[in-house]
């Protein structure tokens, strides 16, 4: 259970989403298997519907794991968007190049090997959709860089936001994590109190944050 929702209504809510079949669904069961963190099963049900209706032609990702939303994403706006992702782990660089390929997709999706905030603040290119899924405990310094970079029409979305709940309730905050809570709940007010952005914040998966430029 995520902290963030009742268990039956994620039980519920889960069972209406169709087993994948595939590639993506091997990918689901790797990252099952060897502990993976890849995006929640309606977190990316979530995604796959919010890319599909904005249509982006260039799409950033913070944090790429093992590829699986950069081909979820790419698959689910068929605009053959570019997609530019960074991860630091090498050996999830590794597997995810290695899925990517797999996926023809070598060219379409390049990762960026280093740290988030590094590599953000050199990046020059405008996307029409930022997906924020790397270093929790770093989104409110993300989100300078991500405004710069983003088309005046352009969203970003926000995973992990409510963290198990934690986010929303001191009860649940364990002590190694109050350092995290505290900058995302920092990033939720930057996002909520800026009058020039509007934002939503869904309890869905680990809660998701969804931004745009009024």
């Amino acid at each position: 259970m995520s902290g963030i929702t009742h268990e039956y209504m994620e039980t519920y809510l889960r069972s209406l989403i169709p087993e994948r079949e595939g590639k993506l669904k091997d990918i689901e069961d790797f990252g099952r298997e060897n502990s993976v963190p890849i995006v929640q099963k309606e977190t990316a049900k979530f995604l796959e519907f919010m890319v599909s209706m904005k249509k982006p032609k260039k799409i950033l990702e913070l944090g790429t794991a093992i590829g699986y939303s950069a081909i979820l994403m790419y698959e689910a706006a068929e605009t053959e968007p570019e997609i530019t992702t960074i991860e630091r782990d090498e050996k999830m660089i590794s597997i995810a190049e290695d899925n990517i390929s797999k996926y023809n997709l070598k060219g379409k999706i390049k990762v960026l090997q280093g740290d988030c905030l590094e590599i953000l603040e050199n990046l020059e290119d405008k996307f029409d959709l930022i997906f924020m899924d790397a270093g929790k405990g770093h989104y409110n310094h993300f989100l300078p860089h991500c405004l710069r970079l983003l088309k005046d029409d352009g969203i970003i979305i926000a995973d992990n936001v409510l963290f198990r709940g934690m986010v929303a309730s001191k009860e649940l905050v364990k002590r190694r994590k109050i350092t995290i809570v505290k900058r995302m709940k920092t990033y939720l007010d930057m996002v909520s109190k800026d009058e020039s952005l509007i934002t939503t914040v869904i309890p869905m998966g680990d809660g998701i944050a969804v931004t745009k430029r009024r």
